[in-house]
């Protein structure tokens, strides 16, 4: 199974819902494409739901770092939602939890970036 991104917003906030492996090759390389893509359209408010990511390897993980590294240098935000338990491991490990904002509601998610509307339009 490949990498399937499907986006939505909620107010100012794009939802980037991520299922299939995010690993090294093609799916780490269109999650930064995605990501970079909403970037030049001008969304800077960056929600990556992983609660269908079947698989992330140490690749997807670093472009997920790479990708909040961009966003941030843009004056943008890149939280994480629903963080799969290998994610969750990966992120201790490497003491990345200090670095990312992750949520497990996506109502408290959505608030932390200082939305007001937060009806999930595409």
């Amino acid at each position: 199974m490949g990498l399937d991104i499907t986006t939505r917003r909620a107010g100012d906030v794009t939802i980037m819902e991520v299922s299939g492996r995010v690993t090294l090759g093609e799916g780490a390389s269109g999650l930064r494409n995605a990501i970079h893509s909403l970037l030049h359209e001008g969304h800077k408010k960056i929600l990556l739901d992983l609660a269908g990511a079947s698989y992330v390897d140490s690749s997807g993980l670093g472009t997920m770092v790479a990708a909040y590294a961009t966003v941030t240098n843009q004056g943008g935000e890149l939280k994480l939602l629903n963080a799969i338990s290998r994610v969750k491991d990966l992120l201790l490990i490497t003491k990345l939890y200090t670095v990312f904002e992750v949520y497990e509601d996506e109502a408290a998610a959505i608030r932390s970036f200082g939305s007001v509307a937060t009806s999930a339009n595409p």
